[in-house]
């Protein structure tokens, strides 16, 4: 219990001190972090196995937007997914998504894989240099804190692409 009111009486010895007029002190907020649940979705297969799973789960998501969606599929140590995020709205043709954007759902969804998807709502489901270069920086990010990137789907209206089964990953 001392040791607390150490803390507390340096807190308060900073607090008195004479600070000059153009360095006032700095408030550091405390917070803490948590996912909120908007809604939920029911998926009959419970577990991913392959790109189209994934796709069929997503359709719904991205097929019908008329912006670029950046989605990311957290799952469990069997493939289940455990929540979806939409992590990025873009413009017509574009979405720029930073790694620690797409971790940050994963990791406090306790992930131990992810699948990254988007649309495009031109119809054409090639892949740009910016969704390969994206898609490197992703599965590099996963590597360094522990969740695998298992494959970034591109979604289009009738048809999808898998950048793992185009080697991309």
């Amino acid at each position: 219990m001392s040791k607390y009111q150490t803390i507390n009486n340096e807190q308060l010895e900073l607090l008195e001190r004479e600070v000059p007029a153009k360095q006032p002190a700095k408030r550091v907020n405390i917070v803490s972090l948590k996912l909120v649940r908007e809604s939920s979705v029911l998926y009959k297969e419970r577990q991913i196995k392959s790109p189209e799973d994934a796709y069929k789960l997503l359709k719904p998501f991205l097929v019908e937007a008329d912006r670029e969606k950046f989605v990311v599929v957290c799952l469990d140590t069997k493939n289940q997914p455990t929540a979806i995020n939409v992590c990025h709205v873009g413009s017509l043709n574009a979405s720029i998504v930073h790694p620690r954007e797409v971790m940050k759902a994963a990791i406090l969804s306790n992930s131990a894989s992810i699948i990254v998807t988007h649309n495009h709502p031109s119809g054409h489901c090639e892949p740009s240099r910016e969704d390969i270069e994206v898609t490197k920086r992703l599965v590099e990010a996963g590597r360094i804190v522990g969740i695998d990137v298992l494959d970034h789907l591109i979604v289009c209206s009738d048809r999808y692409l898998s950048l793992k089964e185009k080697g991309y990953i």
